[in-house]
């Protein structure tokens, strides 16, 4: 999360993302990443923090995907559910603070960090690798040495037999976040020029320092005030 978040900005494509950084694959048009784990199976795994057995979310997971056959359309609904149904803590000015996916569901709304443990919850639930992925960005443009982490997904796609990154942070003007499986459409994307950075790094789970942010500070204020800058 970050006050970026509130401005308008114009988005740059994913040409002008390789253009800035040398870890896009031009291949694919996408960062090369560092899975923490080389087994498919540890990104299906449940945790008490992705509890995607608790049976609202297991049961939201059937029902959002029933009667589609296609994992890349499958992943596109719950994406899509999760972006845009389930509200930016920052977004609404709700106070309060979630963290496991249940209790995001639950209350409906969460921090980009949140938004992303019930994603990777649903999808988990369907059978679909999903795992964890970070952005440092400039919390203001006002304050250019002031940090913030971003936090977003990234899906297995076995046809492709590659991850794809995606962001369910929600859209809104100057905020336009899409799952493309053949390129990155983000929310931030990153402009090393402000010493913003993409992480290469794919998580199994959330980072500690981002649960221990969130179990920690039970108000969004104090929270924003002490969101961890780095991994």
């Amino acid at each position: 999360m970050n006050k970026r978040l509130s401005k308008q900005f114009i988005y740059l494509t994913c040409s002008n993302q390789i253009a800035y950084s040398s870890k896009f694959n031009p291949t694919t048009m996408m960062l090369s990443l560092i899975s923490e784990s080389n087994h498919l199976a540890d990104y299906l795994a449940p945790s008490a923090v992705i509890d995607w057995q608790h049976s609202s979310i297991s049961t939201l997971g059937k029902s959002l995907t029933q009667g589609i056959s296609s994992v890349p359309d499958q992943i596109r609904v719950v994406y899509e559910w999760v972006r845009d149904r389930i509200s930016h803590t920052c977004d609404i000015g709700d106070p309060r603070v979630t963290c496991t996916a249940s209790e995001v569901l639950h209350q409906g709304h969460g921090f980009c960090f949140a938004k992303a443990h019930l994603l990777a919850a649903l999808l988990r639930s369907c059978g679909i690798p999903t795992g964890f992925c970070y952005q440092r960005l400039v919390f203001d443009d006002a304050q250019p040495d002031r940090f913030t982490l971003h936090g977003l997904n990234a899906v297995y796609l076995v046809e492709l037999r590659r991850w794809v990154r995606l962001d369910a942070r929600g859209n809104k003007p100057g905020v336009q976040a899409e799952f493309c499986w053949h390129r990155e459409q983000l929310a931030f994307p990153i402009r090393p020029r402000c010493d913003e950075v993409d992480y290469p790094n794919l998580y199994v789970e959330p980072h500690p320092n981002i649960i221990t942010a969130l179990q920690t500070y039970s108000t969004a204020q104090a929270l924003i005030a002490h969101l961890p800058a780095t991994l």
